[in-house]
């Protein structure tokens, strides 16, 4: 038998904002326990953002946030010997964590000079709908929808 499950641990909202989404985001987003350094690119990226669309920052970046957030996803599955990519729901906790991750994978990844700068245009990039992010997100759901004649080994 497994232990107990492991108690859920809530953090706290964000001193500009007041939102927990904002605070897991900037949380992901640290490197080396510099949280400081994470808000400030956090909140920077927002103004640039602003500055850019004549739009809120952080209505913006919940839009892109939403539009990078999988809704299936596929799990691998022995069956007999074979290993099936079986397409399953993501929970939303779990749609949440995948959007944050790779948000911030395909920021780090983009040409830009500063932190600052790549986050930003990839918050404008998932916000129209484009972008490396979503492209990550149509590339699962194609993978989940490719492999949907297993779906009856879902668990």
């Amino acid at each position: 038998m497994r232990k107990a499950k492991p108690k859920k641990r809530y953090v706290l909202p964000d001193p500009k904002y007041k939102d927990t989404l904002v605070t897991k985001f900037v949380n992901s987003l640290m490197i080396d326990g510099k949280k400081s350094i994470a808000y400030s690119i956090f909140y920077d990226a927002c103004d640039l953002v602003e500055k850019r669309t004549n739009e809120n920052g952080l209505e913006t970046w919940k839009k892109a946030l939403n539009n990078v957030m999988p809704n299936v996803e596929v799990r691998s599955r022995r069956v007999g010997g074979a290993t099936f990519q079986v397409p399953s729901e993501v929970r939303p906790d779990r749609k949440q964590s995948l959007g944050i991750k790779w948000m911030i994978k395909y920021a780090r990844l983009r040409g830009e000079k500063t932190m600052t700068e790549k986050l930003a245009g990839e918050i404008v990039a998932a916000a129209k709908g484009e972008g490396a992010a979503v492209k990550k997100k149509d590339d699962t759901h194609r993978m989940a929808e490719a492999n949907r004649a297993f779906s009856h080994f879902r668990f």
